[in-house]
């Protein structure tokens, strides 16, 4: 289903196939186009650490907490 996202200039997200818009950040919203591009979870942590300077560690977790929640909203399996 995060294919079928649409994601506007102001970061709202909207599911046309279930009529879903949501607010994001602009951290979900290059993790949901990094997704889109058919990044894997590890490539996706990579490429924060790189672009924000951040851990290893703390991109792990920020990137599997967002997986987590993406799952808990039926967006992913």
């Amino acid at each position: 289903m995060l294919h079928q996202i649409i994601i506007d200039e102001n970061n709202m997200g909207f599911i046309p196939s279930i009529g879903a818009s949501f607010q994001m950040n602009e951290t979900a919203r290059e993790i949901i186009n990094h997704i889109q591009q058919g990044l894997h979870k590890d490539d996706i942590i990579q490429a924060l650490v790189a672009k924000y300077g951040i851990s290893q560690q703390e991109a792990l977790i920020d990137v599997n907490d967002f997986f987590m929640k993406l799952k808990i909203y039926g967006l992913i399996q």
